[in-house]
């Protein structure tokens, strides 16, 4: 499992040209089962996305899709991590890997 933090590079105004773009790849990768939450960083300086990928490669493959990354909007840092507790109802969780 994985967890990925965008960091945005230019002003909002550039980075919601890609918001609708941007939505459209998290929902390519939500629907196969790659992507399992994301959302926006508080304040918004980016993003966070919690990942599953065969291998940190393929997960380097989907993440060059973005549009972000795509328009060179943001910088990604990639974490990667076993579950080994989960609270519950996230059991699947720790099944994930």
């Amino acid at each position: 499992m994985f967890v990925v933090s965008l960091t945005y590079k230019v002003d909002l105004t550039e980075v919601d040209k890609h918001i609708s773009d941007h939505v459209a790849y998290l929902e390519k990768y939500y629907g196969e089962g790659n992507f399992i939450a994301s959302g926006r960083k508080v304040p918004r300086t980016g993003g966070v996305i919690l990942a599953q990928a065969e291998s940190r490669e393929k997960l380097n493959a989907i993440l060059q899709e973005d549009p972000f990354y795509k328009a060179d909007v943001a910088t990604y840092e990639v974490t990667e991590f076993v579950p080994s507790k989960v609270g519950q109802d996230f059991e699947s969780l720790a099944k994930v890997i």
